[in-house]
Order: C-alpha cells, then sequence, then structure tokens
C-alpha cells in the first residue's frame, strides 16, 4: 500500500485513575514519564509510530482539556491533527470521529489506533506486525487487531479467542471476553488460543465506516451530521457528543462483527495499567524495591515500589510489597495486592470534603 495512505490516531483521553496520586485528572499518566526514560507515555507512542507512518498523518485523540499539554509534547504533529472529545464517551465515539475526519482527508486512508500510554519492548517486531495488519486492512475487508501472546493467567485484560489455522500469520477472531475471574483466566492461557486485547486496531476508513453503520446506526447518523471539512466541526461535535451513546468499540463493534482477524505479537507488551505493572516493568536494587530516587535508605524493606520527589530524603523500615508514592499533595501507602483498590481511593477523596482540594 502507499505510504501516504497510512494513517494512526493515538487514543489520549483517559485520567489514569489506578495511577494515583502521580496520575491526576489535571496531569494523567499519558503525559508523564512514569518510567524515567526522558520521554512521557505519549511521546513515546509517537517515537516508535513516526518510524512508519509521517507526523501529518498521525492524529491525537484526548480530552479537549488535555488538547494545549498535547501541543506541548508533541510539537511535530500539525495543530489541527490534536482533537479534543467535549465529553468522555468511551472509544467507539471517539474511533468513529476520527475515522470520518480521515476519510474526508484520504478515503483510500487505512488507519491504526492505539492507547497512548503503552509500554512496547520489542519495536522492531511491533512495527514488522503493524505493517502486515496494514496490508491486511488495505487489501481485505478486515477489522484486524494486534494479539498479545499471554504469558500469565491475568484478570485485569480482556482476552481474544481465535480460531486457529497452522502455519498462519493471522487469525480469525472467535469471542472478545473481559477482564475473566482467575479460573477462566487459567483455562485461557490453558487451552492457547487465547491472546490478551492490547486495544490496537487497523482498518481501512470504508472497512470501519460499514461496521458502524451495521452495528451502530444512531452514532453513525450522529455523526454525519457534521460536516469535517467545514469551520463548523467543533461546535456541531458540542452538540452531537452529550447524545451519542457512551460504548467501547469492543462492545459496540467488534464482539458482533465476523470480520475480525487477529495478528499474534510477543512485543514485551504492558499497557502499565497499575503500579504493580511498573514494577513489574522497571530495575529493582538488591532487595528487589522499584526506586525512582537517590535518596533513599532502607532496612529490611523489599519488593516495594518507592516514588517520591527526587529532592526528599526518604527512610523506609520493614515494609515488605508496598506502594508509597509521594507528590506534592498527597502521600500514598498501600499493599501492592491492593492496587487495583486505588480507583476507589479516588472516588473516596472526592466524596471527602477536605479532600476535594486534592484532585
Amino acid at each position: 500500500m502507499l505510504q501516504s495512505d497510512k494513517y494512526c490516531v493515538i487514543m489520549a483521553g483517559g485520567i489514569g485513575s489506578r495511577f494515583w496520586p502521580l496520575s491526576t485528572q489535571k496531569f494523567p499518566k499519558q503525559f508523564q514519564d512514569i518510567l524515567g526514560t526522558g520521554r512521557t507515555m505519549i511521546q513515546q507512542t509517537y517515537d516508535r509510530i513516526s518510524k512508519i507512518i509521517p507526523a501529518e498523518n498521525i492524529f491525537v485523540i484526548t480530552n479537549k482539556e488535555y488538547v494545549g499539554i498535547s501541543h506541548q509534547q508533541l510539537p511535530e504533529i500539525p495543530e489541527e491533527n490534536i482533537v479534543g472529545e467535549p465529553l468522555m464517551k468511551n472509544t467507539a465515539a471517539c474511533n468513529l470521529y476520527m475515522a470520518n475526519k480521515i476519510a474526508e482527508r484520504n478515503p483510500n486512508a487505512t488507519m491504526v489506533v492505539l492507547p497512548a500510554d503503552h509500554l512496547i519492548l520489542k519495536e522492531d517486531v511491533f512495527l514488522q506486525k503493524l505493517e502486515l495488519a496494514f496490508n491486511l486492512a488495505s487489501e481485505n475487508d478486515y477489522l484486524v487487531t494486534l494479539g498479545i501472546t499471554p504469558t500469565r493467567p491475568d484478570t485485569g485484560y480482556g482476552y481474544i479467542q481465535f480460531v486457529e489455522k497452522k502455519n498462519a500469520d493471522y487469525f480469525k477472531v472467535k469471542t472478545f471476553t473481559e477482564k475473566p475471574i482467575l479460573e477462566i483466566a487459567q483455562s485461557f492461557l490453558d487451552s492457547g488460543d487465547f491472546l490478551w486485547n492490547a486495544g490496537i486496531f487497523i482498518w481501512n476508513v470504508k472497512t470501519i465506516h460499514h461496521a458502524f453503520e451495521m452495528y451502530l446506526p444512531d452514532m453513525t447518523q450522529q455523526f454525519m451530521a457534521c460536516d469535517y471539512n467545514a469551520g463548523n466541526e467543533e461546535s456541531c461535535i458540542e452538540l452531537i457528543y452529550p447524545k451519542v451513546q457512551k460504548i467501547s468499540i469492543d462492545n459496540g463493534i467488534l464482539e458482533k462483527a465476523k470480520n475480525v482477524y487477529v495478528i499474534p505479537a510477543n512485543l514485551g507488551w504492558s499497557d502499565l495499567g497499575t503500579w504493580t505493572s511498573v514494577y513489574e516493568n522497571t530495575e529493582k536494587d538488591k532487595n528487589n524495591n522499584s526506586v525512582n530516587q537517590k535518596h533513599l535508605l532502607t532496612y529490611n524493606a523489599e519488593g516495594n515500589i518507592i516514588h517520591a520527589k527526587s529532592n526528599k530524603m526518604v527512610v523506609i523500615d520493614g515494609l515488605k510489597d508496598y506502594i508509597v508514592v509521594d507528590t506534592d499533595k498527597v502521600l500514598l501507602i498501600c499493599p501492592r495486592e491492593h492496587d487495583q483498590l486505588i480507583k476507589d481511593y479516588v472516588l473516596d477523596l472526592k466524596n471527602f470534603k477536605k479532600g476535594e482540594r486534592f484532585m
């Protein structure tokens, strides 16, 4: 396919509440250097994809509150390619919105849609698999996704079951399953025909438009009211978004469509969705502590995540397998096994009158 027909949409609208208190609604995790690499998560995502897609064909869809910071962190991308949603409506709406914008620019476009905040260690493999996906999606009426080879029965990920065909590079998708309980996740792993759903999708604009017309016709009609070449696009989007259904692209389209294909990929991937996932993907000290600073003394402390302001001296004695995060406004100390509860802490703080100033 032509290089000029390749497009990318980086989804960067989440608030990263499981990374609280480092990630906040005003400054979520995709705009932070979580792993201490010198580049934020969204910048790393851009760095990867820009190796095969020109900057003028790369778009960012985010909350309108984050348009400014997106411009600051990605000055390489044209300003008109960074789009702000007026409301959070999950992933179906933003996928249709961006497919419409790209189709107006290039009706032959094939696009990859990917999250802004994922870790991919094997970038060469990722780009190879993506090239295969672009070729498949541009030449066939396929909705293509990359599936991650699972390494453990993780209950925090969605799963993709595929129909096996020997010696193939891609497979027809049979089922999608959202975050199963441990016993079911283990059975998926044992079966050998399940992959993790990384939320990375590739399709031609004509194919995804046809899928929306078939499975989400009301949403399709709502977005057709806007002229994406006119100057009133933003005001039109403001009007229709409150009426648009809040549903994921997985639930709204992919679970129903019969033309979904998956490419298995071993990418060294993590969605970096929790502090524990950061722990798993960072270097440890001699006591298996994941530490982001030099000014630290530990005694009988092991297996901890310690993330504090670099100019502050920290002394920890007797903690094992804990999360310790210190910011300007909040100190969090909780067991690592409770990292899935951090979203609940955030909700409780919103209802705690004194704590409202922390958000």
